[in-house]
């Protein structure tokens, strides 16, 4: 290489010593020993392709090209390695959960309405009535002793807004004797006043509505 290089090398000292205009031929002259494959070996592998790189009158230019391993399909098999140069996959574009979304939105009502209705059913309201139809001599004469629910998970109808002051539920419950159907309505005027009980019947399974409602069984009585 000294041998091939050598002399250029010593006129470039002159040039530099003389400040004297270097003779390009001398350049080209020496390009032409440079071997093309052992100019791209010294380039990295990661370099783009578009990389802007010195271009030279005589020497074949080598493109890089990235190649990309396919996809794995669905009989491939598990991926043993994490390449960078894997293709992505297809995605399905298809609307099936379309056909489930009438699916999804009547089980959230189904869960709404029992969650309400749970709540109804431990509230102190469906306590306190409970508690004066066993107390109420009427209620006792044709429902029975213990007097509950009729269904093992109740279903309360109506209104129950005790915030805004206005209650109208209603629920069937039984005792030893039969059972019946019991509405409950109160409401309350104001939000400093109590809450007054308009309706407190029973209604039997023959369609009679018996009246509960006196001064002394009100079950939301203020004393």
């Amino acid at each position: 290489m000294f041998v091939l290089f050598g002399p250029f090398l010593w006129l470039a000292e002159i040039h530099r010593s003389t400040l004297q205009p270097f003779p390009h031929f001398f350049l080209a002259l020496s390009l032409q020993h440079i071997q093309p494959p052992k100019l791209t070996m010294l380039l990295p592998r990661a370099l783009p392709r578009r990389t802007g790189l010195v271009r030279f009158p005589g020497i074949r230019q080598i493109t890089l090209r990235r190649t990309m391993i396919p996809a794995p399909g669905p009989n491939t098999g598990p991926l043993m390695e994490r390449r960078a140069d894997r293709e992505l996959p297809t995605i399905n574009n298809s609307k099936g959960w379309l056909k489930t979304l009438p699916i999804f939105v009547v089980a959230v009502g189904a869960a709404m309405l029992g969650i309400f209705n749970y709540q109804k059913s431990s509230s102190s309201v469906v306590s306190s009535t409970l508690y004066a139809l066993r107390t109420s001599p009427q209620a006792r004469e044709i429902l029975g002793d213990e007097i509950y629910f009729a269904q093992q998970i109740p279903w309360i109808s109506g209104e129950m807004n005790q915030l805004h002051g206005r209650i109208d539920i209603s629920f069937w419950v039984k005792g030893t004797k039969g059972q019946g159907k019991m509405r409950f309505k109160s409401i309350r005027p104001d939000r400093m006043s109590f809450f007054r009980t308009e309706v407190w019947s029973l209604e039997t399974e023959d369609g009679t509505v018996v009246q509960l409602l006196d001064s002394d069984t009100d079950p939301f009585r203020q004393e």
